[in-house]
């Protein structure tokens, strides 16, 4: 398989549980996006997720972490709100500290691996 030109080789970190991906990318954003906005529909919005999808990532997390990663309050008269646990920061901290340690110039190891792709295709000769 060849890759564009503009396309970056990268490492994407994911923890893994059979067969549930506790926590990566996506699920790392979405923390990031509720801890930002206070709201999981500000979150969804500003990711163009949907709502339900937000909660089955958040559920998801919580079923395999040991405690909850997010805490809600329901509307009402007072406006409703969800924000990052004291615990959900830790492992967001967590997983963008491993991020950053596999970050593509970070390690020798990272640059070793990445060196041994295939050069990228010229789109101007024929396959």
């Amino acid at each position: 398989m060849t890759r564009t030109l503009h396309q970056q080789p990268r490492f994407q970190l994911r923890l893994v549980s059979g067969k549930d991906v506790v926590i990566g990318p996506g699920k790392a954003d979405l923390l990031d996006a509720i801890g930002r906005t206070g709201s999981i529909s500000s979150a969804t919005r500003e990711m163009g997720l949907s709502y339900k999808k937000a909660w089955q990532l958040i559920n998801t997390m919580n079923e395999h972490f040991a405690e909850p990663v997010i805490t809600t309050v329901s509307g009402g008269s007072q406006r409703g709100g969800a924000e990052l646990t004291d615990f959900g920061r830790q492992v967001l901290a967590q997983y963008r500290a491993l991020q950053a340690k596999l970050a593509n110039e970070a390690t020798v190891e990272t640059e070793a691996l990445l060196g041994m792709l295939a050069p990228d295709a010229d789109p101007d000769q024929p396959q």
